[in-house]
């Protein structure tokens, strides 16, 4: 694989608070507004900070598959929530910390489960490349 990648994504606004992402090797777009903590924020549409959260999440699952794989955990289900904490520190916004709880469940009880989470929180480029507090919660459920 190569060491060097872009993602392109477009935005046009449409109106108020609110425009649309968009990518031309994506089938889908996204709407999204100023969240309704803000001034003139709109209720039910993706914010920033949702996408924010989303992407840490989001980058948290493809990585465990890729180390469960990697490291020949056999789990029958895996969800994950994500909340995003938002505070403004020294006189900025910014999300703080995001507190992952992944939900792993496995056939047979194992050690394993719990060090690809965590070796997965490690290895995760997005939560990586921020300077926000990643924190890991995982339970392991044996169901057989």
């Amino acid at each position: 694989m190569e060491t060097k990648h872009n993602y392109q994504v477009n935005l046009t606004w449409l109106a108020e608070r609110k425009g649309v992402l968009e990518s031309l090797v994506l089938d889908s777009s996204i709407t999204v507004a100023t969240p309704p903590e803000f001034p003139k924020g709109m209720a039910g549409i993706w914010s920033p900070e949702h996408l924010f959260v989303a992407s840490v999440n989001s980058c948290f699952m493809t990585t465990f598959l890729s180390v469960a794989e990697n490291s020949k955990l056999d789990f029958k289900h895996f969800e994950c929530d994500a909340v995003g904490t938002l505070e403004k520190i020294d006189g900025k916004y910014m999300i703080s910390e995001i507190t992952l709880s992944p939900i792993l469940i496995l056939t047979i009880e194992n050690e394993k489960g719990i060090r690809v989470l965590e070796m997965s929180e490690k290895a995760c480029l997005i939560a990586n490349s921020v300077k926000t507090n990643i924190k890991l919660l995982p339970q392991i459920r044996i169901e057989g």
